[in-house]
């Protein structure tokens, strides 16, 4: 059994909008219903569990009934920090799931093809990631702003989200090591130990955290095909 959780529950002060970064509309569709859709309609995804806030919570709530999606287990309310609100959802994944997808709303265009594989690679080892190669030429800085190094960007990776887990693992991760500031879920596996495999995602797979986001996104959204 495989419990997704996502994540919704984030103040998104970075897109400075009265709207909640979940209910923003990107063409006819809140942000949130575009994952939601593709996951819920994924058949290797057995229930779905949906963290917000208590801003948010109500309206999410009325889309989850609107649209009919019928793998929500229900709604949590997250935390003040990321961490906190994955855990939050953790804790009420069903006992018999063996594993967890953790995946952030503000990524609307999630599609079934790289959900299909991250899964399968997680079952190889317990742990694998959504990631793209950077386009870009990456510099590693100094203290004072000078470059230190030009990266090799054959051995980089940018990460995205879903990212797969063996519950126990994560569950693991989070306990030992989520005191600090948590970007990467799959960072925490890295410091038990464990490897993590990096499966090739798509560059449409944008997360929407400033308004030059939502630009693209209305892009991305007029040429890709959605589950709603």
């Amino acid at each position: 059994m495989l419990s997704a959780i996502i994540l919704a529950a984030g103040q998104g002060r970075r897109l400075k909008t009265v709207v909640p970064k979940p209910l923003i509309k990107i063409g006819k569709l809140p942000v949130i219903v575009y994952s939601l859709g593709t996951l819920d309609k994924h058949p290797g995804i057995d229930e779905i569990i949906v963290v917000v806030n208590s801003r948010n919570q109500r309206a999410i709530k009325q889309l989850i009934n609107r649209y009919s999606f019928k793998k929500i287990k229900g709604l949590v309310l997250g935390g003040r920090r990321r961490q906190d609100s994955v855990y939050n959802g953790l804790k009420i994944v069903n006992g018999n799931s063996r594993w967890v997808l953790i995946h952030d709303s503000a990524r609307p265009f999630i599609d079934r093809e790289s959900i299909t594989n991250v899964i399968a690679a997680a079952r190889k080892i317990g742990c694998a990631i959504v990631a793209v190669k950077p386009k870009a030429t990456i510099k590693l800085s100094c203290r004072n702003n000078t470059v230190a190094e030009t990266l090799n960007r054959d051995n980089l990776w940018e990460a995205q989200t879903p990212q797969v887990f063996k519950k126990e693992l994560i569950l693991e991760a989070y306990k030992k090591y989520s005191t600090g500031n948590v970007t990467d879920d799959a960072s925490l596996v890295e410091k038990l130990g464990k490897q993590v495999l990096l499966v090739q995602g798509k560059y449409e797979n944008i997360k929407i955290t400033t308004k030059e986001d939502l630009l693209f996104a209305e892009l991305i959204a007029k040429r890709c095909k959605h589950a709603i």
